[in-house]
């Protein structure tokens, strides 16, 4: 049977035997396809550095190397998705992502969905140049004062001096944009944003050492995965993950890459 070696098998396979051979093995391929687990995490279409970064060939940032970590060792191909924030909620009632970050805080209806614990803090603070020679500390300190903003930010602990006009807010539309109107600009006396983020723009800007920060933050809100009501499973062993990076000092050689 020598001259057989280098047939195919479907030359051997009499037809009805092909095409249940066929049949068989179309049946394997998707057994397999279905049992690859996927993790769909929202990365959005321009990301919020330093926690998601997204203008390069693969993401990055403290958000998603976390999710990487630890979906990998759960057993799950992760795979990134550019959702706008208006459709977020609603694709992931309906399925069609796994996850998205979260602060429970800034959510619509938070009951109707699951958060895992606390990936990283994000904190809110103060910012003044340094030229200025000044310090604010607290909301108080700021009355009469300029403030540069996020524009479609809320901040509640600001937002009955921005309604009594004690504080006057200046929108901006990016946030690297906040520290160079604050930088260059003559009416402004501090701007409010993420300590982290606002790091991160120093650090990208070359501005480090241009600004002081409050000592104390006016919120703090943890920065969670979101996910559908249902992954009840998933978020115990994603906590459990978390909690053993942020124990063996892992996490906090994530969090070292972008400061």
């Amino acid at each position: 049977m020598k001259h057989l070696k280098h047939r195919s098998l479907s030359a051997l396979l009499p037809p009805f035997m092909w095409f249940l051979w066929l049949a068989c093995a179309l049946s394997v391929n998707t057994a397999v396809a279905d049992d690859e687990r996927v993790f769909r995490f929202n990365i959005s279409p321009s990301g919020y550095p330093p926690y998601l970064i997204v203008n390069q060939e693969t993401p990055s940032g403290i958000m998603w190397d976390v999710v990487a970590l630890i979906t990998e060792r759960l057993g799950y191909r992760l795979v990134a998705e550019k959702v706008p924030r208006k459709r977020v909620d609603h694709m992931l009632m309906e399925g069609y992502i796994d996850g998205t970050p979260r602060a429970r805080e800034w959510t619509h209806k938070p009951e109707k969905f699951l958060f895992t614990d606390p990936v990283v803090e994000v904190r809110e603070v103060f910012f003044t140049p340094v030229m200025s020679g000044k310090t604010y500390q607290s909301p108080d300190d700021l009355l009469s004062k300029t403030l540069v903003t996020h524009l479609g930010y809320v901040y509640p602990k600001l937002q009955p001096h921005f309604e009594s006009g004690a504080i006057q807010r200046f929108d901006v539309s990016r946030d690297r944009d906040m520290f160079n109107f604050l930088l260059h600009g003559e009416h402004f006396d501090a701007a409010v944003a993420d300590l982290l983020v606002g790091k991160w723009i120093q650090r990208k800007e070359g501005l480090r050492g241009q600004f002081n920060v409050s000592d104390k933050g006016i919120s703090s809100y943890g920065f969670r995965v979101m996910l559908h009501k249902d992954n009840q499973a998933f978020a115990r062993r994603f906590n459990a993950e978390l909690a053993h990076i942020r124990e063996n000092g892992e996490l906090d050689a994530i969090l070292a890459n972008y400061r």
